[in-house]
């Protein structure tokens, strides 16, 4: 209903994940050239981690749409229980009914096989994969020893929350994280980029003119801790509430009524930014960078070539 008003052709501020939405900040770009040299290099393992809305799906639904057909790509998500090898075939729309667990492993080979005969890589791409547990990590792992001479046929892509980081280092993993290429954590946005994101997001939306003044970016990142997903909430609603009062631009008032309504009438959880009112008891506290430690983008890479090829990229791109 806003979307005439503000000269908008589309939403711009949509929690779905969607790839033409992605903001290129430095976390981001860092961690996509990561992922993407990885799948082109054939490393292993790779592994991506980050908070909950910090854009890790969205990373990955762009990595999708610039493979060519040259690779066979599966995607499982949740994985809690059952036998892991059903999940894999069911990414790649194999048979796995019915069958013994001998029968499901010699299937996902004798697949694999197939698609290296072709000439197509295969990858597994495995989202939220911090509910696997050791038992099903170290499942994959046993997968990934299916190869072809020195060719190995299926590449993984580990997508999880920081539960995931914590869980690979734990003494029964050592194996599995002695595979892993590199690894990546996704941190929050940071406030210098915040003003870049809005206006970026509303570029795609159709608007170039200025529509959030710096006050009310100030205050979203105060409120949402840079978890864009939360920004892109919140920043929906203020559109919103600026429609209904023909506001012709989102200041720091608009944001601050927002995050009020936001803490006594929503469901979400969002911090208080300076110069706001308390509202109730029961608000998030607000931590200082010094009590909580900022959240810092951390990349490690194992595979040597694979880390010449990634950092040669960036300095191109620099």
């Amino acid at each position: 209903m806003y979307r005439e008003f503000y000269g908008l052709t589309q939403k711009p501020f949509s929690i779905l994940p969607d790839p033409h939405y992605l903001y290129w900040g430095h976390s981001h770009s860092l961690a996509y050239s990561m992922l993407e040299y990885g799948v082109m290099n054939r490393a292993g393992f790779t592994v991506v981690t980050g908070e909950i809305g910090c854009g890790k799906t969205t990373l990955i639904r762009h990595l999708l749409d610039r493979l060519d057909e040259d690779f066979t790509v599966g995607l499982v998500s949740n994985i809690q229980d059952g036998d892991l090898l059903q999940w894999v075939l069911m990414a790649f729309g194999q048979p796995y009914e019915g069958k013994s667990h001998v029968a499901l492993h010699d299937e996902l080979q004798q697949f694999l096989i197939r698609e290296y005969a072709d000439g197509r890589r295969t990858i597994l791409i495995v989202d939220e994969a911090q509910n696997l547990g050791p038992k099903l990590l170290e499942q994959l792992r046993l997968l990934s020893n299916i190869n072809a001479d020195n060719d190995q046929l299926l590449q993984l892509i580990l997508v999880g929350q920081p539960q995931l980081k914590e869980l690979l280092q734990a003494p029964e993993l050592v194996q599995f994280a002695q595979r892993i290429a590199s690894d990546f954590h996704l941190s929050p946005l940071s406030v210098e980029d915040i003003d870049a994101y809005i206006k970026h997001r509303l570029h795609i939306a159709g608007r170039d003119l200025p529509l959030f003044t710096m006050d009310a970016c100030q205050k979203l990142y105060e409120a949402s801790r840079g978890i864009p997903r939360i920004i892109n909430i919140l920043a929906d609603t203020c559109l919103v509430y600026g429609f209904a009062r023909m506001a012709p631009e989102i200041d720091g008032k608009i944001v601050g009524e927002v995050i009020r309504d936001k803490q006594t009438h929503g469901i979400f959880g969002v911090s208080t930014p300076k110069g706001v009112e308390e509202t109730r008891a029961s608000r998030l506290p607000v931590q200082t960078k010094e009590e909580a430690g900022e959240e810092k983008s951390e990349l490690v890479i194992h595979d040597k070539e694979l880390a010449k090829r990634i950092f040669k990229k960036l300095r191109s791109n620099g």
